[in-house]
């Protein structure tokens, strides 16, 4: 299987019909509350004494046959089928490019449509397949405020936060498009697990900052846990924050989902340059949220998430010192080879010293995996999402054409 990364401009990719304008857009039923669901049936005239039923038929519907039409829903009357398609619809993102890597990695480019005045927006997430388990990377915002020098999403200004319906659309698409829905199929030649589910597990990890848009994020992982819908786990879910201490606390507490810290380094002085959200929450704050982030345990550690920079924070004293740093902390520590992208200033470490610094960091008794690079000929890797329309306006394409040939 070879790769195929799409080079040709936007203007000449098909793309699926044009969304609704926004003036004469539906609210979706995607992302709400099993409570607010009731309320929106109740307000097109579902009695009151059918409303319980009713959410439940079309729960089921909307995320365990992950149906994309009021008309699909064989058990609900035609009368409010009618109604429910006058008032609403399950609203999808456009996908607007799928790119599959050679190993199996498949990356989508989605499109939402404009809200109020401004414009539709572009996000990416990531399908990462794995013996025994589907992992699909998700992102919260279109953009990003944070600027990590090491980060390529890092480069596009904040759009805007996503939805909670544009979050859950993220996890409903991505299983149509695999074939992880009763009714759907798995595409042909698709590298998936070969049993479970398909998308068995979600991470926060995609665009953006997940914390800062915490009330959305709250509310789609609410639902993508619902265990009479999507069901994920709640230990298969994982939300990956750059260091938003205030809100750490309280997302152990709402949510209870894993969490992932993105460190990178080990002192105050480096973290300021790689993550600049240091300079507001300190090595000394972080760790503090991390050691009494609620239901820790050896059963449910905090992953730190630690990307491999030559020359930069890859030294035996810095691997040293990490394990100085988490002491105390039931942790496990992905080692992530830095994936370059056009522009960065910054080379991935050499193997040898990645498993050096491994070894020692294992010796001290913390699982540290090296985070084999998955997607990069398709620009899918760790710090490597950035929507098309941003590439194209900093010129990225060009230098992406340059690094396929080479």
């Amino acid at each position: 299987m070879s790769a195929t990364l799409d080079l040709t401009t936007p203007a000449s990719r098909p793309r699926p019909s044009a969304p609704a304008s926004p003036a004469l857009a539906q609210r979706s039923l995607l992302g709400l509350s099993r409570e607010e669901l009731g309320e929106a049936l109740a307000s097109v005239g579902v009695p009151q004494k059918q409303l319980r039923m009713r959410v439940g038929q079309l729960w089921h519907w909307l995320y365990v046959r992950g149906v994309s039409d009021f008309s699909q829903m064989a058990n609900v009357s035609r009368d409010l089928r009618q109604t429910l398609s006058q008032h609403f619809e399950i609203r999808r993102p456009e996908i607007v490019e799928e790119q599959i890597s050679v190993d199996g990695t498949r990356k989508w480019l989605f499109r939402f449509p404009a809200r109020g005045a401004g414009r539709p927006v572009e996000i990416e997430t990531v399908y990462i397949p794995e013996e025994g388990r589907g992992t699909l990377c998700v992102s919260s915002q279109v953009g990003c405020t944070l600027t990590c020098t090491f980060c390529h999403t890092g480069t596009q200004r904040l759009v805007r936060n996503l939805e909670p319906s544009e979050i859950v659309g993220q996890i409903i698409t991505a299983r149509e498009r695999l074939g992880d829905f009763p009714a759907a199929d798995t595409p042909a030649g698709a590298i998936v697990p070969s049993e479970g589910r398909l998308v068995s597990n979600v991470v926060m990890m995609g665009m953006g900052e997940p914390l800062y848009n915490y009330d959305n994020v709250k509310r789609a992982l609410a639902v993508a846990s619902d265990g009479d819908g999507l069901s994920l786990s709640r230990r298969r879910i994982t939300l990956s924050t750059s260091g938003v201490v205030p809100m750490i606390p309280k997302t152990g507490e709402e949510m209870g989902v894993m969490l992932a810290i993105s460190l990178h380094a080990v002192t105050d002085e480096l973290r300021d340059v790689l993550v600049p959200i240091n300079k507001k929450y300190p090595l000394e704050e972080l760790m503090a949220a991390c050691r009494s982030y609620p239901g820790l345990s050896n059963a449910r550690r905090i992953t730190f998430e630690y990307v491999m920079l030559k020359g930069v924070n890859d030294s035996l004293a810095d691997a040293r010192e990490l394990v100085r740093l988490l002491k105390g902390i039931p942790a496990k520590i992905n080692l992530i080879p830095f994936n370059p992208w056009p522009g960065t200033a910054y080379e991935c470490s050499d193997w040898d010293q990645i498993e050096r610094f491994a070894d020692l960091v294992n010796d001290a008794g913390y699982a540290s995996p090296i985070r084999t690079p998955r997607g990069r000929d398709i620009f899918a890797a760790c710090g490597q999402l950035k929507s098309e329309s941003e590439r194209m306006k900093k010129g990225d394409r060009l230098a992406l054409e340059a690094a396929v040939a080479v």
